[in-house]
Parts: structure tokens; sequence; C-alpha cells
């Protein structure tokens, strides 16, 4: 059979399904309502200024007959003419502008011809809510009170008493494309500040959390670590920052070095430490992504065939050369991406920079004060927005196609047999003993957020009290943490749900469009929460395309389930692909053969056996979501609470005990989700591949 005619079946087969084809029209309007859409609309923000000019429709109040004028601004003579009527500024004497007159309104609203007015007739107004609506021009004829109307001096008309008919006007839309704001923000010393400030940070943290998670993983691999407590310590660690919330570390600083630090001031009596600024987030950053680094690096260290290092060593060369000359160069590719992968996490970092930045100000945190702190600058921020967004999407794209591909060429298949591990004290005992260091700093590191809580007050009365605690449900803690869970939780089956299907039309089916799916779908890994969540603002507070659709869900807790499924679908989509590729296909095609269709296939066959991923998608999602802040901040409402905002808010009012009595609960609760995550694979079992072989989910 020919590769078309395999082609042209594949594509019959395919709009046979109808399940299949539904499925995947739902995902593109998805992915492109709530991914594309807030991106695109952020980019339209920063080159669109929008503004508003009041007309008056003086001529059109009186109760003569009404005059239409084509496209030139002449008298209409043609019925078959695209209909406009005249108005004329209303503050200051102008030329006269032409206003399209429409037959119907809503999303699909169609201009008139002269021959359609004689029925009911629209034009698009502004009205006081900054939305465009249609005012019925009917309603300008009656003396009554008439929505989206204005008098002349902008002030909204509410009563008709005491208006003449003629000082009625309308306000029109009068939007203007330019790329000022760019040229502005680059002469602007905050951002130019902000941008050096964040490259700076991005840099050192991407260096320091690749020495240290380097160095973790050579450990591990390659030198015999005899104590089983040293070997538990490293689990531990490459675990706790992954799994908890992202500024816990923040807090401990504060708390053990800070001014009133129980390191800094009680043990060393050091009354001026400042632990604000660059170095405090560094040093916080760099223990919150190296675990990062060294699970990636741990993997590509495995597969490099032992025998190639050890001809090397029967040559007479020392180990340092070995590393230096084969180990390292095969490493390259993998350590570009571990550095671009941290140096991504750091730019995009929102939480560490404001609670220990101090007056060291990156861009997430300049586009959110640029939007919160009073200036409400939306075109300026939007295009700092679009500055970071770029800088991140660039280093996404180079992460994901060259160096993940160069990586996977240099390092492919596993090690032809075990590895010697290294004995030799000189290297063994130094080694260890820092990554031990490490490893005890950043647990103690961990205890000092609980403690925290518990201390009457820290730095001055260590003795245990529950008045943080007591405070926190006080003061709307039940709250915070009842609508945090119920969101998370609604959250967490959506997505893992979603990326399994997304993972699963990736791998298994062929269609036009595919790469749009997993391109989109990954692109929320890119994308900082800030960006997210100023895109979220700009496309929906008037509703899509400022037309309404959708504008009810600004401000509800729908808003934020859906920022939690789209910040937390990369990383199911991928534990997803990667899972089903061990999958043997004959399996899915057998179930086709006994006639079964694509929705039956997927839920009875395939699910079933990616479980694994589907549950760690679950709870992947669930402790992302329930621990994020960057991209809610900015749209969460008082009807919400939840424990990050709560978190943020009271360390910035320098209540560190009520700040770590949440984080305490919070930590709590993201590892009882991992323990019931744990308990459910073990129950249920592991996932088999099509050969029968058991494999584990790496997730």
């Amino acid at each position: 059979m020919s590769k078309r005619q395999s082609a042209r079946l594949d594509r019959k087969k395919f709009f046979a399904d109808p399940v299949m084809v539904i499925t995947i029209l739902i995902l593109f309007l998805f992915l492109a309502l709530f991914i594309l859409y807030p991106l695109a609309t952020l980019l339209v923000d920063s080159v669109l200024v929008r503004g508003t000019v009041l007309y008056s429709v003086e001529d059109y109040t009186s109760g003569d007959s009404w005059v239409f004028y084509n496209q030139e601004g002449q008298v209409a003579t043609s019925d078959r003419e695209a209909a406009f009527i005249r108005v004329y500024p209303a503050k200051e004497e102008g030329d006269p502008v032409y206003l399209p007159v429409y037959r119907s309104k809503g999303l699909f609203a169609s201009q008139a011809n002269v021959g359609e007015t004689t029925g009911e007739m629209y034009l698009k107004v502004v009205n006081s809510r900054d939305r465009s609506v249609y005012l019925r021009m009917q309603d300008l004829l009656t003396v009554q009170e008439i929505p989206a109307t204005y008098r002349k001096n902008s002030r909204l008309i509410k009563k008709m008493d005491g208006i003449e008919m003629t000082d009625i006007c309308v306000q029109v839309s009068d939007n203007q494309w330019t790329v000022d704001a760019f040229p502005r923000i680059f002469r602007d010393y905050t951002f130019n500040r902000a941008l050096r400030n964040t490259l700076l940070l991005g840099a050192l943290t991407g260096f320091g959390s690749l020495l240290v998670g380097l160095l973790f993983a050579y450990v591990d691999v390659y030198v015999h670590v005899r104590s089983r407590v040293t070997k538990k310590l490293f689990d531990v660690v490459s675990v706790l920052p992954v799994v908890s919330p992202p500024f816990v570390l923040s807090l401990s600083m504060i708390l053990l070095f800070g001014r009133a630090g129980l390191i800094t001031r009680k043990l060393l009596g050091i009354y001026d430490s400042d632990i604000y600024g660059l170095w405090g987030i560094v040093i916080v950053q760099t223990l919150t992504f190296f675990p990062v680094v060294y699970l990636m690096l741990k993997g590509l260290l495995k597969n490099i065939d032992p025998s190639m290092e050890e001809a090397a060593r029967d040559m007479g060369a020392s180990r340092w050369h070995v590393f230096t000359t084969v180990t390292l160069p095969l490493m390259l590719p993998g350590l570009g991406n571990a550095f671009l992968v941290t140096f991504i996490e750091s730019v995009a970092d929102f939480a560490n920079p404001m609670i220990i930045g101090g007056s060291y100000d990156t861009l997430a945190t300049t586009i959110y004060l640029r939007i919160t702190g009073g200036t409400y600058d939306i075109n300026g921020a939007s295009a700092m927005a679009v500055v970071l967004l770029a800088l991140t999407l660039c280093l996404f794209l180079i992460q994901k196609y060259i160096l993940e591909k160069k990586t996977a060429a240099t390092l492919s298949g596993k090690a032809s047999r075990a590895r010697m591990l290294i004995e030799d004290r000189s290297v063994r005992y130094p080694l260890s003993l820092f990554c031990v260091l490490v490893s005890v700093f950043v647990v103690l590191m961990y205890i000092a957020v609980p403690f925290g809580a518990l201390f009457k007050l820290w730095g001055r009365d260590y003795s245990l009290s529950t008045k943080w605690f007591e405070q926190m449900f006080r003061e709307g803690g039940w709250k915070a943490f009842r609508d945090s869970f119920i969101l998370s939780l609604i959250a967490s089956p959506v997505t893992a749900l979603l990326s399994m299907i997304i993972s699963y039309l990736v791998v298994k089916k062929k269609f036009h469009g595919k790469a749009f799916i997993e391109f989109v779908s990954m692109l929320a890994m890119a994308v900082p929460g800030t960006v997210l969540g100023v895109g979220f603002i700009r496309g929906f507070a008037g509703g899509v395309f400022r037309t309404g659709f959708l504008q009810s869900i600004y401000g509800t807790g729908l808003i934020l389930v859906i920022v939690f499924v789209v910040r937390s679908l990369p990383v199911g989509t991928r534990s997803g692909i990667s899972a089903l590729r061990q999958i043997d296909r004959s399996i899915e095609e057998s179930a086709y053969d006994l006639g079964a269709g694509s929705g039956k296939v997927f839920t009875s066959v395939t699910l079933p056996l990616i479980k694994d991923s589907f549950f760690s998608g679950l709870v992947t999602t669930f402790v992302r979501s329930i621990t994020a802040i960057s991209a809610v901040i900015l749209l969460v409402t008082p009807r919400y609470l939840l424990i990050t905002c709560r978190i943020n808010e009271y360390a910035e009012k320098g209540e560190y005990g009520v700040a770590c009595a949440y984080a305490t609960v919070l930590i709590l609760i993201t590892y009882a989700a991992i323990l019931i995550m744990n308990a459910v694979v073990k129950r249920f079992g592991t996932s088999k591949n099509g050969s029968g072989n058991t494999r584990e989910e790496n997730s």
C-alpha cells in the first residue's frame, strides 16, 4: 500500500470517529482560549493604546428624520451603501466622524445598509465599565434613562430629569496602534534596573544550582556512599524543595539569618545582619532549584558507559583528567539544558524576590507593582511582560528543541555494565561531607518554619505558644484553607485527565494540528506566572475581545481553576508522553479490531496502563496549585482567600509568626497528598507495558 493510500485511510478512520474529532476540537478551543489568547492580548496591549472620545448625537435626538452617510462622508443615495451617521466631538470643535450603523448586536453583529435602516439599528459604543456595547438608536428619541450615554462634561447619565435631549453624547472607542511603550520602558530607570537585576540573578542562580546539583549527582552515581542515612538524606533533600511552597526558604532565611535571626543574633551576636537583596535571593533560589538539576544530571550520569572512563584511567589519567576530558564533554548538552531550566525558573520566580528581595527589584515584581502600586500603567506593564515572556520563551525553545535533542543524541541507551564506585578517601570524604552539610542545612531551613510558628516571639521570646495558629484561624485561616483545598482539588483531576488525553493524541494519533497541541500545551512551562496573570486580566476583565463573552468568569473561582490547569498541564503532559511511549501499539489495535471506539479504548485500555502517570499528575497538579502564587496573586479577589497569598500578605507586614503558621499547615497538606498518592499506587499496583514488564513511571 502506497503512502498516499495509507494517509487517505488514516484520514478516513480519523473522521469516522466523532468522539475523537470532538475531543480534538475542544482541545484546540481550550488551548487557544486560555493559553494563546491571554498571551496574544498581552502582546496587543503592549502596542495598542486604548482610548475613548465623546461625541454629540444632537442631530439624532431632535426627532427629525435621520440622515445616513456613506463611507466617504457623503449623503448616501443608494440603498445598498453601508450606513453611517455623522457625529461631532462633544468637548471641542473638530472634524466630523462617521460611525457605522449595525442592524444586529452581539458577537456576530453586522453593519446595516441604508435600505435596512427602517428596523432596529444599533451604535457600537463604550459604556462606563470600559466595555463595548450596542446602543439601540431608537432609544435616543425617548425621554427615559438611556444606558451608556453621557453628558458633555463626560459624566454618565443616570437620570434624564433636567437633561436636554440635545446634550446627550456617546462614548466611542479610539484605539491607536503604537510601539511607543517599548522605547518608553527602555528609557525607564526602574525597568532597566529590573532587567539587569533579573539577568544577573538568573545567571548566578543557574550557575550555583548547576554546581551544587552536579556535585550531588556525581556523589550519588560515582562515589561509594556507605551510610544509608546519607542516602536517605539525599532523597529527602531532592524532594523537599520540589513539593514545598516556593517561599518557605525565604521565610527560613529571615528567621535564621535576619536582624532577629536565631543564628546571626542569638548565636553569633550580629545585630545588623542584612540578608535582603541579591545574595539572599540567590541563596534561596539555589537551595530551591538545585534538586531539579540533581535529578536531571543523576539520570544523565547513569547513562554514561563506565568503560570509556575506565579505559582512560587504565592509561594513567587522573580522576580529574578523566572528568574534564571524558565525562564533562559527554555532559555538556545536559549541563546546558539544566542551566537553562534553572535560569528560566529563576527569572520567572515571583515569591522569593517579593519576600526577601528588599529593594532588589526583578521584572516579575516590577510588573506586579506597576499594576498594583497605584499607577496602573497597564500599557507599560504589558510591554514589560512581553519582554520577560520573550526572554523566557527564547530560552525555552533553545532548551527544548536544541539542547534536549543533543543530550539524547550524546547519551542514548544505558551503561553496558555496573560502574566501579570511587573508594578513594581523598575524593569520597570531601565530596560526601559537602553534600551532607548542604543537606543538613536545607533540612534545618525547613525545620525553622514550624518553630517560627510555635515560638511566642521570634528573636525575643522562644517559649512555645499557639498564639500564631490562633490568630491565623481567627483572621480567615479556615476560609483560606477551604478555598485553596477545594480549588486545587477541582483542578487536579481536570489537569490529570486533560494531560493524559493530550499525551494519547500526541503519541498514538496522526492528524494535522498534532504539533500545535503538543507545543501549546508545553508553552505554559515557559510563561512566567506574573505574565500569565496579567494576560488573564487583560483578556477576560472585559470579556473575550472586549465583547463581554466569558467576562463572568473574571473574579470567580473558575478562572483560578483554569490558571491552575494551564500552569500544571506541561508537567502532566510530559509524564503521560513518557509513559505512553512504553506501551506496545498492538494492544490498542486489538481493541479497535474488536469494534471498540477511541473513547472506549482510551478509558478501558490506555488509561489503566498509564494509571501511575495519571495519579502522579493528579498529585503534582494538587501540590503545584495549592502552592502557586505568581499566576494567581493578580487574579484573586476578596471572595476567595488563598494560602499562598495570605503568606505573602503577612510576610510583607512583617508578621512572620502567622506566615510560618500558614506555611506549616501548607507543608503538612502537600506531604499528606504525596503519602496518599503513594498509598494509592501501592494499593492498585504499578502499570505494565505491552510486553508485560513492570515499569516505574518517573514523574
